[in-house]
């Protein structure tokens, strides 16, 4: 079913009207039937035309209607008019033998004089037909061009629409990607610089560190040894010049020398009360560690905060031992883990060294020092025995000696402080050093805190590195619903083809102007078949 049959019922149409007007002349009585039942093809010829005008418009509007419902539509608008073309030539049929039967009773009577009334309008008619003939092949040819180029322009924008998207995608699939990679080159250089500037800087305030504190240990011995020398001199010039004064003072000074030994007696009976109160607070155990805890904790204040370190703490978890300061150092979990400092101030046998020392007895010299190395053994022992308990506590304890002349006294022994750190595992420290000493503890608890940033900035990057994978994925179910995409489009092409191909064979509508002609035909085969019943 397609545009040659509807081609076939026009043609027919036209031959009844041939025939019609070559019995006209016969019998003009039935004209009157015989144009309402043209009027009504003409009025249905019309209606099929509007109905594929807007068929064709519909095409042209909506590009991705499918072919089968375009091929169904056309053809169901088809089949209807042929239903209703071949029923109007039945009725036209009946009413052709109708008016043949009795134009056949008068065409003897009308024949002679009609032939040449008919053959004019016969010629008229051919000429007419031809050119409507004409007329319509025109059109439908345009209609069909426009139909093809309307649907190739789509196909067309549908490509260029498919290849900029496909463009668009990935240029900004790129973007994406390039930026990514640049952000997370830039983080991971910026985290390597911040680590090696930490790294660095820890280095360097090691080094300063330790470079000052050897400066400071070589200033502390040679301030020792200055003050020890002046001591000795300012001695020896003193007993040398009051033994010149004495020696060679005249007896006119007598009684005033005798007045000032007078004043001297009685500021050095001052003076030997407060060295005997002195003494007492000394010799006092109780006082004297009392002093030195003072000491200990007002350095331990000035250098750690609160939080790093602890008053009488129990390092050992089954002794009541109480230490009297322990660092509190990062272990492993929440539990720290302790670093004792004990104060320890043997005052009696330094005394007695010092003694030694003013009277010159070399013999009670290395007795008062050997008396002094073994307590300050002995206090050693008895902190690492009371103490030292790892893990809970570090593997070595600090003995505090509140005293810079006593802690250089301790390092002037010869292999005093090696054996003390090899076999009791216990540090001396005096003032100075032991601040020296915390100072790079908390370097050390900085360092670790460092190490903990560092280990999540790691994590961070590892999750990073994660997110980025799944990016990936994600990145690559893009490209393939892309390529699904594409492939779609493809499809669409292959439809558009077939519908251009199955439109092929499809004639053009005719134009409103062939409509106007055949009413200007009609009103004139009318005129004339007046004309001729007035005749």
């Amino acid at each position: 079913m397609n545009w040659l049959d509807m081609v076939v019922v026009g043609a027919l149409a036209l031959v009844v009207v041939l025939q019609c007007v070559q019995l006209w002349r016969s019998r003009a009585t039935p004209w009157t039937e015989l144009e309402h039942i043209l009027l009504r093809q003409e009025g249905q010829a019309q209606a099929l035309a509007q109905q594929l005008q807007a068929v064709v418009h519909t095409l042209g509007q909506n590009q991705q209607l499918h072919a089968d419902g375009l091929r169904q539509l056309v053809e169901a608008h088809l089949a209807q008019a042929l239903q209703e073309a071949r029923a109007s030539r039945q009725e036209l049929q009946q009413h052709l033998a109708t008016v043949q039967q009795a134009l056949a009773e008068q065409a003897h009577r009308h024949r002679s004089s009609s032939e040449q009334q008919a053959d004019q309008l016969r010629t008229s008619l051919h000429e007419r037909l031809s050119a409507i003939q004409k007329d319509n092949a025109s059109q439908l040819e345009a209609l069909r061009r426009t139909v093809e180029e309307q649907l190739h322009r789509h196909q067309h924008s549908s490509e260029q629409q498919a290849e900029q998207l496909r463009t668009t995608l990935n240029e900004r699939l790129g973007a994406i990607q390039k930026d990514n990679a640049t952000q997370l080159e830039g983080l991971r250089r910026t985290v390597d610089e911040q680590l090696h500037r930490h790294q660095h800087s820890g280095e360097q305030q090691a080094e300063q560190l330790r470079i000052t504190l050897n400066e400071r240990l070589a200033a502390i011995q040679q301030d020792n040894a200055a003050k020890l020398e002046d001591m000795r001199r300012t001695v020896d010039e003193q007993l040398h010049a009051t033994l010149e004064q004495r020696l060679g003072a005249s007896f006119a000074l007598v009684s005033d020398r005798l007045e000032q030994v007078h004043k001297g007696l009685g500021e050095m009976q001052t003076l030997a009360a407060s060295v005997g109160d002195l003494k007492r607070v000394m010799t006092n155990v109780k006082t004297r560690g009392t002093w030195g805890e003072a000491q200990l904790g007002a350095i331990l204040d000035s250098v750690l905060t609160p939080e790093q370190y602890g008053r009488n703490v129990k390092t050992v978890p089954d002794r009541n031992e109480l230490v009297e300061f322990a660092i509190r150092l990062p272990g492993q979990g929440e539990q720290p883990v302790w670093l004792p400092i004990d104060a320890k101030y043997p005052v009696e046998d330094y005394q007695r060294l010092q003694d030694a020392w003013e009277q010159g007895d070399r013999l009670a010299i290395q007795a008062a020092a050997q008396a002094l190395e073994s307590s300050v053994r002995a206090e050693a022992k008895k902190i690492a025995s009371k103490y030292l308990a790892p893990p809970h506590t570090t593997d070595f304890a600090l003995m505090y000696l509140p005293s810079e002349s006593l802690f250089a006294e301790v390092l002037r022994r010869p292999g005093l402080v090696e054996a003390l750190q090899q076999q009791y595992r216990v540090v001396v420290t005096g003032p100075a050093n032991l601040a020296a000493m915390l100072n790079s503890l908390q370097m050390g608890f900085r360092t670790l805190a460092i190490e903990e940033r560092s280990a999540q900035v790691w994590v961070v990057l590892g999750q990073v590195k994660t997110e980025f994978t799944k990016f990936g994925a994600v990145v690559e179910a893009t490209r393939k619903s892309l390529d699904a995409a594409a492939k779609k489009f493809e499809q669409v092409d292959v439809r558009t083809r077939a519908i251009q191909r199955s439109l092929k064979g499809v004639q053009s509508l005719p134009s409103p102007e062939q409509g106007r002609d055949a009413e200007a035909l009609r009103l004139e085969l009318g005129t004339q078949g007046h004309q001729d019943e007035e005749a």
